[in-house]
């Protein structure tokens, strides 16, 4: 067989089109590599996660009580850590290497935060960072993820999530002149143009508050520029366990899992995982003290880059990864604009917005819950505890959720060891 030429692709045997080792890209190779549909797909895939998700980080500062300077602060830290690590680990590995927030994190934070102080926000997602820097650098983190039934993660996000949900469709009588036509939009678009499903909605719901007279008028003197302000840490056992503990879960198995996987098929199979989990969670540590939702590799925003849609070449497509983090850099440059243009959309819209957005990551996740047999009770007995808002003892439903499926699990293995 011939030697292939220096710096033709030689296609993995499994995976048509897979990238090879190639050396670090210099500033020469990005430019020759440059191409806009990669700019347009990291533009697209920034602008479809901060429209998904707007409402819920809204909803997070809201129930944790942070002061406008503290949300200010976290939009900006979190933007900025994006942005660095996102093109860091494109750069250095030649992938679009795609970082975003723990999305699941922000609906647990909604559910929760309310019932500890600022600090102990802080102090839980440093907790969480700690574990997941340990876990990605010490190779743990593979090993862990095969130990957790799929199942059993799947149901515990569902659960999660699937009060958003239901909250985004009731919130309609309140304020049916936007959210009506942002459900019929929603619909619409899913069936001709999925991806951009969720930015037509936010397009839909802006234009209806305005011309139902629903928006807020803007503050006075508002900031557009982003600013940071350290908070300083308060470490609170119970936030630990109703806050860092499945908040740490999900991120392993929403997003670090799937985003890995979504690399793999996309021809990097050479990518390692631990540096990427191990890293973004080293660099949650210091986001983390100035307000940052934890980070972490993203799964369904990760997909618009990874594709042949951001470049033919799987050579190219770093750029991609790149560029979406430069446009991530510039919503952190301009983190009060953020804040303050989200503050201007009536609460109702913020909430429909939030459920219709998540509605294909829940849709997915019970279809995985119930995927295979032995796994169901025990998946349905998570997310309807998870789904309920339990809170006993202090203690919040996920991890509620995660002890009667973790319990039931656990007795069903027992039935069958001790049938043998």
């Amino acid at each position: 067989m011939a030697a292939a030429e220096p710096g033709v692709s030689v296609p993995h045997p499994d995976l048509p089109g897979t990238m090879p080792d190639l050396p670090v890209p210099t500033l020469r190779d990005f430019r020759r590599d440059f191409s806009l549909s990669a700019a347009l797909a990291g533009l697209v895939a920034v602008v479809v996660s901060y429209s998904s998700n707007i409402g819920l980080f809204v909803a997070v500062f809201a129930a944790g009580h942070y002061s406008h300077a503290q949300a200010v602060s976290a939009i900006t830290a979190m933007y900025l850590g994006m942005a660095v690590i996102g093109a860091l680990l494109s750069w250095r590995y030649r992938a679009p290497v795609i970082i975003g927030w723990i999305s699941a994190g922000l609906a647990i934070l909604v559910q929760d935060s309310g019932r500890f102080t600022v600090p102990e926000i802080v102090g839980a997602l440093l907790a969480s960072a700690v574990v997941l820097t340990v876990l990605g650098y010490s190779g743990l983190y593979e090993r862990l993820t095969r130990r957790i039934p799929v199942p059993l993660t799947a149901a515990l996000l569902a659960g999660v999530l699937l009060p958003f949900v239901l909250r985004g469709v009731a919130v309609a009588p309140s304020l049916p002149g936007v959210v009506v036509p942002m459900l019929f939009t929603y619909a619409g678009l899913r069936a001709f143009t999925p991806r951009y499903a969720v930015l037509g909605v936010l397009l839909v719901g802006v234009a209806a508050s305005a011309l139902t007279g629903s928006l807020h008028p803007l503050p006075a003197g508002s900031r557009v520029w982003g600013s940071l302000q350290a908070l300083t840490p308060a470490f609170s056992p119970l936030a630990w366990l109703s806050l860092s503990l499945p908040i740490t879960v999900l991120a392993l198995a929403s997003q670090h899992l799937p985003g890995v996987a979504i690399l793999r098929l996309s021809g990097y199979p050479n990518v390692p995982a631990s540096p990427i989990v191990g890293g973004t969670g080293l660099l949650a540590l210091p986001l983390a003290v100035f307000g940052s939702i934890g980070i972490a590799l993203a799964a369904i925003t990760a997909a618009i880059c990874t594709g042949p849609e951001a470049h033919p070449d799987v050579r190219r497509r770093y750029v991609a990864g790149v560029m979406c983090a430069f446009w991530y850099a510039l919503l952190g440059v301009f983190g009060g604009a953020v804040i303050v243009s989200a503050g201007a959309l009536p609460l109702p819209m913020i909430q429909a917005l939030a459920g219709l957005a998540l509605l294909g990551t829940v849709q997915n996740a019970v279809i995985a819950s119930f995927a295979e047999a032995k796994w169901r009770e025990s998946a349905a007995l998570t997310l309807l505890v998870t789904a309920s808002g339990l809170s006993l003892w202090g203690l919040s439903s996920p991890l509620w959720g995660l002890i009667v499926g973790g319990l039931s699990i656990g007795l069903g293995s027992l039935r069958v060891w001790r049938s043998k």
